[in-house]
């Protein structure tokens, strides 16, 4: 299951790594695909992920989630 969120805040590749390596933390989470230039990260879970879940792994990275 793919799911695109927006996140606001990410400049550099520093900020991929963060947001990549918090979310592919949650359980179920398979593969985390960011495109820096646009602020979308697509992941890739086995089943629907709880959002506060992920609102609390970007906010943990530093960033901003905007909406799925």
């Amino acid at each position: 299951m793919d799911t695109t969120y927006q996140v606001r805040g990410m400049t550099c590749g520093h900020c991929v790594t963060a947001v990549s390596t918090e979310l592919n933390a949650l359980p179920g989470v398979t593969d985390v695909q960011v495109d820096l230039a646009t602020g979308r990260v697509t992941v890739t879970s086995r089943e629907p992920l709880d959002a506060d879940a992920v609102r609390a792994a970007v906010d943990e990275a530093g960033y901003d989630l905007a909406g799925a």
